[in-house]
C-alpha cells in the first residue's frame, strides 16, 4: 500500500513531462521547390499579411516581427515597408495580401526583389481552456520567385496555447510578443533549414 501513492506520482509526473510541451506545436509540412536556387536570393520584398483574426492590428504586428527577423539572419535585404507602399501603389493593386504571379513579377521590378513574401495570419490572441488563458499565434508564410510569381517556398507554424501543467497548477502562458518571435522563428528555421 505505501507504494501506491509513489507510484502515482511517478506516472502523474511523467505524463505532465510527456504533454507538457502538447499545447505548443509547429506543422512539419515544408514545401520547398527542389529547382529554385535559395542561395540566389539578394533582396526580397514582405508583402502585407492576411489578418483571419479578430485583432486588427494583428498582420502588421506579425509582418513586422517577420520582416526584423528576416532582416536579422542577414541572408538577405529585406526591401523596407515604405518602399513595397510605394510599389503597392504604383501598381495599384487591389489586394497586396494575395497579389497574383502577374502582379508578382510587376511588383518585384518596381522595387528590385528576387523574391516575394506573402502571410496570412489565423490565430492570434488569447485561447482559454477551463479557468487556465495563454497566448496563441499561427501563422502561414510563402514565398513567391520575382521572375515567375509561382511558389517556391512556404511553410506555417503555431505556437502557444494553454499547456497542460498551466491546467493542473494555473499560469497565463507567454507574452504575446514571445509567441510571435517563437512562431517566426520556426519559420525562419523551415526556411533556411537549420
Amino acid at each position: 500500500m505505501r507504494g501506491e501513492p509513489k507510484k502515482l506520482l511517478g506516472m502523474t509526473l511523467l505524463f505532465l513531462l510527456v504533454s507538457a510541451g502538447c499545447a505548443t506545436s509547429s506543422s512539419k509540412v515544408v514545401f520547398r521547390d527542389p529547382n529554385m536556387d535559395f542561395g540566389a536570393l539578394q533582396s526580397v520584398a514582405v508583402m502585407p499579411f492576411n489578418n483571419l483574426t479578430r485583432e486588427t492590428v494583428a498582420g502588421e504586428r506579425i509582418r513586422d516581427v517577420f520582416m526584423t527577423m528576416l532582416q536579422a539572419t542577414g541572408g538577405v535585404y529585406v526591401i523596407p515597408p515604405g518602399e513595397v507602399g510605394r510599389g503597392i501603389a504604383r501598381l495599384s493593386l487591389e489586394r497586396p495580401a494575395s497579389p497574383t504571379p502577374e502582379e508578382v513579377t510587376k511588383f518585384a521590378k518596381i522595387v528590385n526583389a528576387d523574391a516575394v513574401f506573402t502571410g496570412t495570419v489565423s490565430e492570434y490572441g488569447e485561447v482559454r481552456s477551463g479557468s487556465s488563458t495563454a497566448n496563441v499565434v499561427s501563422i502561414s508564410v510563402q514565398m513567391m520567385e520575382a521572375q515567375t510569381g509561382r511558389v517556391v517556398w512556404s511553410a506555417a507554424s503555431t505556437k502557444g496555447g494553454v499547456t497542460t501543467t498551466d491546467r493542473l497548477f494555473g499560469g497565463g502562458g507567454e507574452p504575446m510578443n514571445a509567441t510571435t518571435q517563437k512562431a517566426v522563428d520556426d519559420l525562419l528555421e523551415k526556411l533556411f533549414g537549420k
